[in-house]
C-alpha cells in the first residue's frame, strides 16, 4: 500500500514496517497522523529510525493517537511519569519483557499499543521480535476455530515467568499497584475493533488456563496455540540502533524483547495507550 507522507520498507512479508521520511520531534499534519495510524492497522508494528525526540515529544506523538496508559508495577518518569524506563544493566541478567506476550493483558482494559523509543542500545544483541497474531488465527483448522469460539483465558501477572522479567525494575522505582486489578478474562480470539478481523489473543507470558477449565485440561490446547503464535514466518525481527522508535498494535501482534546481550546496558522509554475491552 502507497502512503502520501512516507515511504515504507517491509521488515518481512508477515509484519512489519520501517516508515521514511517522518521526523517525530515536528508537529506533523493531521492527515499524516492518519497514514501513520493506518500503517499501523496495515502492518501491525512500525518502526521510525534516526529519531531525536524528547520526552515531551514522544508524549506529544503518542496522544496523537489516543489517551495515555500506565504501567501497573513500575513508575514513571519524575517529570514525565506517561514514560516508563525500560532498562537492563550490565550486572543483570534478566530483562523487561523478554518472552512472548501482549502487553498487560492481565488488566481488565488491556492497552491498545505501545511506542518504545530507544536511547540507548548494546553493541549487538537486544532484538526484538514481533509477530502477527492475524496470520495466527488463519492458520488454524476450521475444526480448531469453531472449538476457541466462545472460550476465553484468565490472564495474571502473577504468572512466574512474566514476573520475573520485571524484578529489577520494580526494585528500583516501584509503583504502589496494591487497589490494581492484575487478573482478567479475555477471549482467546479478540476481533479487532478497527479492522474487524480475528486475532489469537493469549500469551504465555500471562495466559493461566481457560476459564471453565482446569489447569491439566487447559494445557494441550494453550500450549498448541502458544506454537502457533511463535511460527517463524509470522514474525518478524527488529535491530534496535540509537533514536530508533516502534509503535505497536497489542490488539493483533506479540513481542518478544531477546535477553542475549549480558553485559551491555539496553535504555528505552516506553509510552502505552489505552485501548478498549477484548472482544
Amino acid at each position: 500500500m502507497s502512503y502520501r507522507h512516507f515511504d515504507t520498507v517491509p521488515v518481512s512479508p508477515a509484519i512489519g514496517a520501517e516508515l521514511l521520511g517522518i521526523d517525530l520531534s515536528q508537529d506533523l499534519s493531521d492527515e499524516a497522523i492518519d497514514e501513520i495510524r493506518q500503517a499501523l492497522l496495515d502492518h501491525l508494528v512500525i518502526f521510525f529510525r534516526n529519531q531525536s525526540v524528547t520526552p515531551s515529544q514522544q508524549i506529544a506523538f503518542s496522544q496523537r493517537f489516543g489517551e495515555l496508559s500506565f504501567y501497573p508495577f513500575v513508575s514513571g518518569l519524575p517529570d514525565y511519569p506517561e514514560i516508563v524506563e525500560v532498562r537492563k544493566e550490565p550486572d543483570e541478567t534478566t530483562n523487561f519483557g523478554g518472552l512472548w506476550h501482549t502487553d498487560t493483558s492481565y488488566l481488565p482494559i488491556p492497552p491498545l499499543g505501545s511506542l518504545l523509543y530507544a536511547l540507548e542500545v548494546p553493541p549487538s544483541g537486544g532484538d526484538t521480535l514481533f509477530a502477527n497474531m492475524y496470520m495466527a488465527y488463519d492458520a488454524l483448522s476450521d475444526t480448531m476455530k469453531d472449538l476457541l469460539v466462545g472460550l476465553h483465558g484468565v490472564n495474571s501477572a502473577e504468572r512466574g515467568s512474566a514476573a520475573s522479567t520485571r524484578v529489577d525494575r520494580i526494585r528500583d522505582n516501584p509503583k504502589k499497584a496494591n487497589e490494581i486489578v492484575t487478573t482478567a478474562t479475555h477471549p482467546l480470539v479478540r476481533t479487532h475493533p478497527e479492522t474487524g478481523r480475528k486475532a489469537l489473543y493469549c500469551s504465555d507470558a500471562h495466559t493461566m488456563h481457560i476459564e471453565g477449565m482446569t489447569l491439566e485440561e487447559s494445557q494441550p490446547i494453550l500450549r498448541y496455540l502458544y506454537r502457533q503464535q511463535q511460527r517463524p514466518e509470522f514474525s518478524c525481527r527488529f535491530q534496535w540502533t540509537p533514536g530508533a522508535l516502534a509503535f505497536w498494535d497489542n490488539r493483533a501482534a506479540q513481542h518478544n524483547a531477546l535477553n542475549d546481550y549480558h553485559g551491555h546496558r539496553r535504555v528505552m522509554h516506553r509510552v502505552t495507550l489505552a485501548g478498549d475491552v477484548p472482544e
